[in-house]
């Protein structure tokens, strides 16, 4: 039987190509989608592909009224969490790609997944070289006390900073706190030019025309420096197999997960 997917943010930018994506699967049926702006309308109407017969809804508590195996988050920071526990009080696993989120509403999130015994799987960024960044990262900090982090992303984008920026400076903090050389306190001249201390970690967050989404870990020792960098194009595209992998997946765990290495053999 293919997994019953509901799909929150279905008409964005990435939700309508992760649409596309989950039509395509043989394994997986979309049978709600969630666009306050579209809701009365077929999703297949809305973005021009006939396939996707899932209707549209105004918001998430009237799409659950369709049983769903999983659902996938893919809205607003604003209505993230909301969404999510009104998901797992359904009994749906959820996945969970919008970025804003707070460490305390993850915690909330956990509780509740926990409770109901109901996997999440919480991820700043599909795409395997994003995943692939956070990894190295980890590895990086183990051997290196000191590094910073820069996050970029496009002019209007609203959050700060991005959530693969939050997954990884947190996932960063876990490994250890990073040193340094001067305390924030005793910065002279501005001391915002230091960035926001996230998990520990310096960030530092642009936000110009021109970038999309990317991320960037910088690790310094004496006389040598260690640079990791993700960055990603105008296109959804990268981030469609590795959220059908999490859709596929996150039936297996119980409570909250972050990252999308929860699943993957590395």
């Amino acid at each position: 039987m293919p997994l019953k997917v509901c799909l929150a943010g279905a008409t964005g930018w990435a939700g309508s190509e992760l649409a596309r994506g989950i039509a395509a699967a043989a394994d997986l049926d979309l049978v709600a989608a969630v666009s306050r702006r579209q809701a009365g309308r077929s999703l297949g109407e809305v973005l021009g592909e006939p396939e996707l017969a899932a209707p549209v809804f105004a918001s998430a508590a009237e799409a659950l009224a369709r049983p769903c195996d999983v659902f996938v988050e893919y809205t607003h920071p604003d209505s993230a969490k909301a969404n999510v526990l009104a998901a797992l009080g359904h009994g749906a696993h959820v996945v969970i790609g919008t970025s804003g989120l707070t460490d305390a509403d993850y915690a909330e999130i956990d509780a509740r997944a926990r409770e109901r015994q109901r996997g999440v799987l919480a991820c700043g960024n599909f795409a395997l070289t994003a995943v692939l960044l956070i990894k190295f990262a980890e590895m990086a900090a183990k051997l290196i006390p000191q590094w910073e982090l820069i996050d970029y992303a496009s002019a209007g984008k609203p959050d700060a900073p991005s959530g693969t920026v939050r997954e990884l400076a947190t996932r960063m903090g876990k490994v250890r706190q990073p040193q340094l050389e001067v305390p924030l306190e005793e910065t002279r001249g501005l001391r915002e030019t230091r960035g926001g201390t996230l998990a520990g970690s310096q960030v530092h967050a642009l936000r110009l025309p021109g970038f999309v989404i990317g991320a960037e870990a910088i690790f310094g020792m004496p006389d040598q420096t260690l640079t990791i960098r993700h960055n990603a194009g105008s296109s959804a595209k990268p981030y469609v197999d590795g959220a059908l992998l999490a859709i596929r997946k996150v039936s297996g765990l119980v409570g909250l997960h972050r990252g999308l290495d929860a699943v993957l053999e590395l």
